[in-house]
């Protein structure tokens, strides 16, 4: 039964995979040496207005235009012999009916032992959006500049005009298309000109005697307070923005300037409501030119990776169908490796994107640093030495530290590849008490950090670089030295983790990198660390566990690994079914659950649910990285854990046995 098992399940994942390559996103193609093209998908089929089988056969310089064959055959072709892959080539696809389509071009060959070329991969990406984007953000930018230097030199004008209290600021209050008013210090409304009826709809009579701040946006009202409570003293000639109501009750954002003189307050309000909608068009428009360079980059690795995964399967399956199977371990370690690999980069990814699931706990920095100095200095080697000065005193942290280990491993290369010719790091950990002033200068909220800080004596960075390091995919490294993920991860598991993280550097100096992380108030308590499966025993008392999960693939994982262990295994599929079986009178002495759960509650619902019946019910949850919310951000009940997926088997079967250790344990000592 195993045996055929194991023949039949290749073959759906190569289904699956053959399902995937049909319908991606992204146009995909296999290109002999001469340039043929030998296989195609049905996107980029689609994309060109051609069947997949009029385009096998054709060469992939045919389907471009012109400039592109032009391009092809006098660089890409050429490099693409010498470095064996080329990516984001711009090119541009003649469509069966004539139209251009705009493409990005990434291709890698492929050769055999003797070095000969077995097959081109080639992979297309749609660019239409990309072009368009770039040039609405052009004129975007150019309008938005146009609209600042034009604002700058009205308010100038203004302010010169009203201080000045000349004829020609009668004519101009009288012309302006801007609001001009003259009030009391107290706000109260005493002169207004014609443009308060244009833009705001509001007469004269109903204006005069009314307070300025009447028709200030409630959520705007302490800030323009605060803006205009200086201008006595000195002139407001920065302009600052907030709502103006409408007569009809809607808002429009107004930017204005004022001064004070003679005892009245002389302010002009100018309507940027229609500027200020195409800087949020602007904005977007950034949002999504960097959505195009992080799915571009992911789309690059993850189809590396893809190709390790199905390209073993298939030799897997040939290796069966030709009975050789002593080759078959050797492809299925090739295709364990890439999952993992793709599974460190969705770790990257969702650390960046603040949605990995965190263990905080109580942490002495100090310890951890130290604990890591001899694997950070043969990391770097020996040519670079690694000092670490630790803070005296210095306060604990509540973090995730394999997490911080990890990024501290992560600077420290980082740290090395900056220094080509040698050099020295410094690893150094202090207390810092940020008062308002500092907490604004670093982003964060008041209070009591500690700081862990990286600094190397290397070839520094310019502020144009310093800009962008934290972005994801941007990388000074050479291609294929570098995904570009690693500062972006640590800038988001310390913003995750309540914390912050700043770059100094200058060109020829050096950097330093610092983490900061918030203080934790209590005591740290040392663990011996997890148990391992060989320390505990098996089932010998009936033990039950609940395995709650959508996916029959994990149900049939977990139960297996329950009864290796010996325990008793009852299996449900979503929310509603497993809260049946929690409070019914059936023994549980676990419930392992996935947190994304169907049925109307999510895994923690459901536990709490069940603990209401069950009070000292344990609970482990199994979850995605994006998941952390629902799990409660790290704060957990007692009697409650969580691994995240994928696990390693052996985890998962240590921390079902401890779990269930402690409970049997605890219920001895009652």
């Amino acid at each position: 039964m195993a045996a055929g098992n194991a023949s039949v399940e290749p073959r759906q994942e190569v289904d699956d995979l053959e399902d995937l390559f049909e319908n991606a996103p992204c146009g995909y193609a296999s290109a002999l040496p001469d340039g043929r093209l030998s296989k195609v998908n049905r996107t980029l089929a689609t994309w060109t207005g051609h069947t997949t089988e009029e385009l096998v056969g054709r060469r992939f310089l045919d389907l471009l235009n012109i400039a592109g064959k032009i391009y092809y055959e006098t660089h890409f072709a050429p490099l693409l012999r010498m470095q064996g892959s080329f990516n984001e080539v711009a090119l541009d696809i003649m469509r069966a009916d004539g139209t251009v389509l705009p493409v990005l071009v990434n291709a890698v060959v492929r050769r055999d032992e003797a070095g000969k070329i077995r097959f081109i991969r080639i992979t297309v990406f749609n660019a239409s959006d990309r072009r368009r984007y770039e040039r609405e953000l052009l004129e975007a930018r150019r309008t938005a500049d146009q609209a600042t230097v034009a604002l700058q030199d009205l308010n100038l004008t203004l302010v010169a005009r009203v201080t000045e209290r000349t004829a020609e600021r009668d004519r101009a209050w009288r012309l302006s298309q801007d609001l001009l008013v003259v009030a009391h210090i107290d706000g109260t409304l005493e002169t207004v000109n014609a443009a308060w009826g244009k833009l705001l709809g509001w007469t004269e009579e109903e204006l005069l005697g009314s307070t300025f701040m009447a028709y200030v946006h409630p959520d705007d009202l302490d800030a323009t307070l605060a803006a205009f409570a200086g201008i006595v003293e000195k002139p407001l000639a920065t302009p600052y923005e907030y709502r103006f109501r409408h007569k009809d009750g809607s808002y429009r954002r107004f930017a204005w300037t004022g001064a004070f003189e003679a005892g009245r307050v002389y302010a002009a309000g100018r309507d940027v409501t229609v500027e200020r909608d195409q800087a949020e068009a602007l904005r977007q428009s950034q949002k999504m030119e960097a959505v195009g360079q992080l799915t571009g980059g992911l789309a690059h690795d993850f189809n590396n990776l893809l190709a390790g995964i199905s390209g073993s399967l298939e030799m897997m399956q040939n290796r069966m169908q030709q009975g050789r199977f002593h080759d078959v371990e050797r492809y299925m370690a090739a295709a364990q490796g890439a999952s993992k690999r793709a599974a460190a980069l969705t770790h990257r990814l969702l650390a960046f994107s603040r949605r990995q699931t965190l263990d905080p706990q109580p942490t002495n920095v100090n310890r951890l640093v130290a604990g890591m100095h001899e694997m950070i200095q043969r990391t770097v080697g020996p040519g670079i030495p690694v000092e670490v000065v630790g803070a005296s005193g210095l306060w604990p942290a509540l973090v995730d530290a394999s997490q911080l280990e990890n990024a501290l491993l992560n600077l420290c290369i980082n740290a090395r590849d900056a220094m080509p010719d040698g050099g020295r790091i410094t690893v150094e950990t202090a207390n810092k008490w940020l008062d308002d002033r500092a907490a604004r200068k670093h982003d964060i909220p008041e209070g009591q950090y500690l700081s862990l800080c990286v600094s190397d004596t290397g070839t520094g960075m310019p502020p144009d670089v310093v800009a962008r390091v934290f972005e994801p995919f941007f990388t000074t490294k050479p291609m294929g030295e570098g995904t570009g993920l690693g500062l972006s991860m640590i800038y988001g598991f310390a913003k995750q983790s309540g914390g912050q993280v700043r770059i100094y550097s200058e060109v020829g100096e050096g950097t330093t990198v610092c983490l900061y992380l918030p203080r934790h108030y209590g005591e740290v308590i040392d663990e011996d660390g997890a148990p391992t499966v060989s320390a505990l025993p098996r089932s010998e008392q009936g033990e039950t566990v609940l395995v709650v999960d959508d996916e029959p693939t994990v149900r049939m994982l977990l139960t297996d690994i329950l009864e290796d262990l010996g325990y008793t295994a009852i299996e449900a599929g979503d929310s509603v079914a497993g809260l049946k079986v929690l409070q019914s009178d059936v023994r549980i002495d676990l419930l392992v659950t996935d947190v994304g759960l169907p049925g109307g509650m999510n895994g923690r619902q459901m536990a709490d649910a069940a603990r209401v019946g069950r009070p000292e019910l344990k609970v482990l949850f199994i979850t995605g990285y994006a998941e952390n919310a629902a799990v409660g951000n790290g704060h957990l009940a007692p009697g409650m854990a969580v691994v995240t997926k994928p696990f390693p088997i052996e985890t998962m079967a240590a921390r079902i046995r401890s779990m269930i250790e402690a409970s049997r344990i605890a219920a001895s000592r009652v």
